[in-house]
């Protein structure tokens, strides 16, 4: 049986940080761990570095880089850092030297480079490195609170000890994520310090967030054994959004309840050693003080402004099958779903195949997606033979990349330069080069088939590919050749007549507003969605549990959001 988390109890050390994937809940489990400290009668500074942050929606107060004090607690602080505001100053810092000095082609490759998610994370890095050495500031505090930490691929790749810039400019096996490095030397020594500080035991807790969910338990199992590997073991699992006993004769709240419990045991298998709590799944919005306090105290219900539901509002919105019949009426021949892990992306990509293969429809539906499940559901629908299936294994393919670029770009390189590329091809980055070549082979079937593709590279993969036309560069250069499917791809892509990307989400805050910001990605590489899905909604349901028909009404903020944006919405009930 988990105990319940109880910040008064399991916070030992004066630094605190908090790091999951996005959706399961870091922000308010930071923002609501603070809040308790503070009213133990500790002076508490909780900060943002998440590019995504609601932290002052979750305070319901404005908040900027400057600490100020939270209205409503005494002795609570806040300062929301922007680390894309950061990003965007450091690539001007980098880039602006050299404008009007070398080719534009040159430039936009190194932007697209400084462009992507680990500058961004780098940049966060930089700001609580100053924040931490800062004596005026952390002497203010007993504790500070960190929503979001680094990766442990970002922490390796900044405490590897040698002169950064002199390998960048000898590098030419492939852009990924050592351009960020570039012009950061001077502040290794802060970098050392930081790293030192995160992994004492003494004065860190890494508090990793996860749902009880297959795929952010994974992530979460893959976090905390990088982040053990460079001395961060100070660790502790909180398991956010347990839903308490079910509802009798109600198949939605039972099913709900049966997948969170098989989830658990995925849990005690993957963090053995590790102190783990958690928290309950609540009807109501984790925003504002006295919702929070609720919260961790551990209530699951109260009344509160939800809002009324727009009369028409799901009424007028589309269904999946909506989304099967423009395929077929469209002619289109590539389908990518794409959306952060969790929100059911690879169960839609192969329920998209069945609905078109039992239109008559040739389809190839292909996954990165190494769970056998998915083989399994597409037998039990007893589908007729116009339907076939391919697995890209990523660890394959990533490996194979590496082993080509190490054999030749690898060549006369030792030591520490040698230790920066192989860190740098552990980039996630690289998986999506990888991956990208095996799809552009599958994607050349869509002649003969419909080819539906679970998981796509980012606008930035892409970009950082094409630009100055380096994707077909950085190919020949590890490859030794490119094929007419890698050099046709990119153009396919951007061909909404016969490419028609998917975005999948939840209606919830983080998954809505990460799904924005993939949206506006595909949209700088000229690839425009033409669905958005939102799945997963309570709201579409007739479930008598209180707790999932409150946040049922929850939803309707994110659904009318997403639905007043998008011309093209369709939204899927949760399903048992």
């Amino acid at each position: 049986m988990l105990l319940t988390f109880d910040p008064k109890e399991m916070v030992k050390t004066p630094y605190l940080f908090f790091t999951g994937k996005g959706g399961v809940g870091k922000t308010s489990t930071a923002c609501a761990t603070a809040i308790s400290l503070a009213e133990e009668g500790k002076r508490v500074l909780i900060v943002s570095t998440d590019p995504a942050s609601n932290l002052q929606d979750v305070f319901e107060q404005d908040l900027t880089n400057e600490i100020s004090e939270v209205q409503g607690v005494n002795g609570l602080f806040a300062c929301n850092l922007d680390p894309e505001e950061a990003a965007k100053d450091y690539r001007e810092s980098v880039i602006g030297p050299y404008k009007g000095k070398l080719p534009d082609s040159v430039l936009a490759t190194m932007e697209e480079q400084l462009s992507g998610a680990c500058t961004v994370e780098i940049a966060a890095f930089d700001q609580f490195s100053t924040l931490l050495t800062k004596k005026d500031i952390t002497e203010q505090f007993d504790v500070i609170v960190f929503d979001t930490a680094p990766t442990g691929h970002t922490l390796r790749l900044l405490s590897l000890p040698s002169a950064w810039n002199s390998f960048l400019e000898e590098s030419t096996h492939g852009a990924s994520c050592l351009g960020p490095l570039s012009g950061l030397d001077a502040k290794k020594s802060l970098y050392e310090q930081t790293v030192k500080a995160l992994s004492d035991p003494d004065q860190t807790q890494l508090f990793l967030v996860t749902r009880p969910d297959e795929s952010p338990i994974v992530e979460a199992a893959r976090a905390s054994a990088e982040l053990k590997d460079i001395g961060l073991k100070n660790q502790h699992l909180i398991v956010n959004g347990l839903l308490g006993n079910p509802v009798l004769d109600d198949e939605v709240s039972h099913a709900f309840y049966e997948k969170q419990q098989k989830a658990l045991g995925m849990v005690t298998d993957n963090f053995k050693g590790t102190d783990i709590s958690y928290l309950p799944y609540v009807s109501f919005s984790l925003t504002g003080m006295e919702s929070l306090k609720a919260w961790i105290r551990g209530e699951t219900l109260k009344l509160d402004e939800a809002g009324a539901m727009p009369p028409t509002l799901l009424s007028d919105l589309s269904g999946f099958d909506d989304v099967a019949q423009d395929v077929i009426q469209e002619n289109l021949r590539v389908i990518f779903t794409m959306g952060k892990g969790g929100v059911g992306k690879t169960t839609l990509a192969a329920e998209l195949a069945v609905k078109l293969a039992e239109k008559g429809v040739a389809v190839h539906l292909t996954t990165t997606d190494p769970a056998a499940h998915l083989e399994q559901a597409l037998h039990s629908r007893k589908v007729a033979g116009n339907l076939s299936l391919s697995r890209v294994d990523p660890k394959r393919e990533v490996e194979l990349y590496k082993k080509t670029v190490l054999d030749r770009a690898g060549e006369g390189l030792e030591g520490e330069q040698l230790a920066y590329l192989e860190e740098d091809l552990n980039s996630p980055c690289t998986e999506e080069i990888a991956v990208f070549q095996k799809f552009a082979k599958i994607v050349g079937q869509a002649d003969e088939e419909v080819v539906i593709i679970d998981t796509a590279p980012t606008g930035h993969t892409l970009l950082l590919l094409d630009a100055a036309k380096s994707y077909h560069k950085e190919l020949l250069r590890s490859t030794g050749e490119v094929s007419p499917e890698v050099q046709n791809l990119l153009p396919r892509l951007r061909n909404k007549e016969e490419t028609a990307v998917l975005i999948v989400t939840l209606p919830e805050a983080t998954p809505v507003l990460e799904a924005e910001r993939l949206h506006a990605d595909l949209e700088r590489a000229s690839i425009l969605p033409r669905w958005w899905i939102i799945n997963q909604s309570f709201a579409l349901t007739k479930t008598d549990d209180k707790v999932l028909g409150g946040r049922g009404k929850h939803e309707i903020r994110w659904i009318d959001r997403v639905a007043s944006k998008h011309e093209k919405c369709a939204i899927i009930p949760w399903r048992p």
